[in-house]
């Protein structure tokens, strides 16, 4: 019944039902181990022929009532819960790929998925060529590999502010039959559900707006079901697995087999899970999401508004400014708001930027974003301080650009801190 219940709904009672006599509120379960009384049982479960609990490195109940809440809000067929948003990244693409594979990405990446993609990713043998998002769809096909096996990219790019051409990428990805995987982390599955836009795979660091409150490391791959494996491309999903004697994932599975696949081989031998406790404080963020997206995005577009006016500001970036580049993409793809992040200039460059993260006492200057406090950055020496100028420019960052996470606060208050701290510039 939940799962077709509305989105808030989701959010404060999916993926947890107790029966009669059990906790109301979702329990934290920590324990490692489970206890059976047969052993053909515990045999069945190892030949993946039972539903149920193995080993908390696989799969735990806390843990699973958060995959499923997830699941309900980006409308998937399963989700697996990982143990940062980097280890959903890396397990979704290795899921599919391996030494002598190609990926096609949007090259507008948060720069620790840039720097997992160009240099340890092509340590495993898989190659990634980096487009521009904006690219024609003749001109990102003409990338495309005999080995190519999925297309990537961020619904809202970190911190370029980018909405992604889901439509473009879309019939890129089915154009060469492989599957599309999309980052819905900053816009959140309140705003955005890429699996109804022709998204195969979305993938989400649940650090950030899910969790709310930078308490709790996590990531998570949902499943779209919608992408037909057997195609000749992904042999691994549908020849005999001897690790499993002889099970094909897509003719035991069904629609589910990608997902089960990276559950059982990926996160089994490989062991990023998420832990009990960290989906327990993800699980309560997530029964406020509805309500902290809406508050963040207005936030977001009244402080734009407020800084495109500020003699002191360069320029300010925010999808849903009118007039912005990414106005008509943000009304097309995202509902109720463009989540919480700006980008902005200072006159003066990158000096008077760093004066004014010293001067302000509300926003704090942090490494993270979609918290419910404020928070900045500047990315160009800290999270894409490993990319070349090149690669930061086509990351859509600026030497003076300002990474704004806007929280919840009041927005009166975060204002006369603001004005305050660009007074001392």
């Amino acid at each position: 019944m939940i799962k077709d219940c509305k989105k808030g709904t989701i959010c404060v009672q999916g993926g947890y039902e107790p029966k009669a006599t059990e906790p109301r509120v979702l329990p934290i379960v920590q324990s490692t181990t489970y206890k059976y009384d047969d052993p053909d049982f515990v045999e069945r479960l190892f030949n993946l022929e039972e539903e149920g609990h193995l080993y908390s490195r696989i799969s735990n109940p806390t843990v699973e009532a958060l995959e499923k809440k997830f699941c309900m809000l980006e409308g998937g067929v399963s989700a697996v819960a990982t143990s940062t948003g980097q280890a959903a990244i890396l397990n979704a693409v290795l899921n599919i790929c391996k030494n002598g594979d190609h990926i096609i990405s949007a090259q507008t990446l948060y720069g620790g998925t840039v720097n997992l993609f160009k240099i340890n990713l092509k340590k495993m043998g898989i190659d990634v060529t980096f487009v521009n998002p904006e690219a024609s769809k003749e001109e990102i096909l003409s990338e495309a590999r005999e080995n190519t096996k999925l297309i990537y990219g961020e619904t809202i790019g970190n911190p370029g502010l980018n909405i992604l051409d889901f439509e473009k990428f879309s019939e890129v990805s089915k154009t060469l039959d492989i599957p599309f995987i999309v980052d819905n982390t900053v816009a959140t599955p309140i705003h955005c559900n890429p699996l109804k836009l022709g998204a195969n795979i979305v993938v989400h660091s649940t650090s950030k707006y899910a969790d709310g409150h930078a308490q709790a490391l996590g990531g998570m791959i949902v499943d779209g079901g919608n992408f037909n494996w057997e195609n000749g491309k992904f042999n691994d999903l549908v020849e005999e697995d001897p690790s499993y004697h002889g099970l094909s994932y897509t003719k035991t599975f069904k629609n589910a087999a990608y997902i089960t696949k990276l559950r059982v081989t990926l996160i089994r031998d490989l062991g990023n899970a998420q832990s009990p406790f960290n989906a327990y404080l993800t699980n309560l963020g997530l029964e406020t999401l509805h309500l902290r997206m809406i508050k963040h995005s207005n936030n977001a577009l009244e402080f734009s508004k407020y800084l495109e006016k500020h003699p002191k500001i360069e320029w300010v970036n925010y999808p849903l400014l009118e007039g912005n580049k990414e106005y008509e993409r943000a009304n097309k793809y995202l509902k109720g708001g463009a989540s919480g992040i700006i980008t902005f200039g200072v006159k003066g460059g990158v000096a008077s930027a760093k004066t004014l993260m010293r001067e302000l006492k509300l926003s704090s200057l942090v490494v993270h974003l979609g918290d419910a406090r404020s928070s900045l950055l500047h990315p160009a020496t800290t999270t894409h301080n490993q990319l070349t100028k090149e690669e930061q420019i086509k990351s859509g960052i600026s030497e003076d650009l300002i990474r704004f996470s806007i929280g919840i606060e009041d927005l009166e208050d975060l204002i006369v801190d603001m004005d305050a701290a660009l007074s001392r510039i």
